[in-house]
């Protein structure tokens, strides 16, 4: 197991976000999935946050991140949701289109720590959205 530790404590806070977009539109690629990962990864160093593994579909994204103890992980999340939005319509405007009164994303999202699961089987279950089951 491998533990994360600061001065006064070990710990291993791992997430499982899932974002959606409003309205679920579909208006994520490949190259608008890069782009929010980058953002994600640009903001969340200040929140001491750090990127595990990322993956979407056209409605929505996934994401696996560990955290710290101190770690803000609202005021991170309401930062990352007001950046990227504010930039994908910004640096891919043909998708405002399809957004309903320039929102991208849902008020709502679902965040859940993974101590239920193994954690190589969240990272399996967000390795595979997006593929058609067959």
């Amino acid at each position: 197991m491998n533990l994360d530790t600061n001065n006064h404590s070990v710990y291993m806070l791992n997430y499982h976000l899932i974002l959606v977009v409003k309205y679920r539109r579909e208006v994520i690629t490949s190259t608008i999935s890069e782009r929010l990962e980058e953002i994600f990864e640009y903001i969340s160093p200040r929140y001491k946050i750090t990127l595990e593994e990322w993956h979407h579909d056209q409605d929505h994204i996934h994401v696996l991140f560990r955290a710290q103890p101190h770690s803000e992980i609202s005021k991170f999340l309401n930062a990352y949701k007001s950046a990227s939005s504010r930039l994908i319509k910004k640096e891919f405007p043909q998708i405002r289109k399809n957004l309903w009164k320039e929102f991208f994303w849902s008020k709502s999202y679902c965040l859940l720590t993974t101590g239920g699961a193994p954690i190589e089987i969240v990272r399996q279950y967000i390795e595979s959205q997006g593929q058609k089951v067959r």
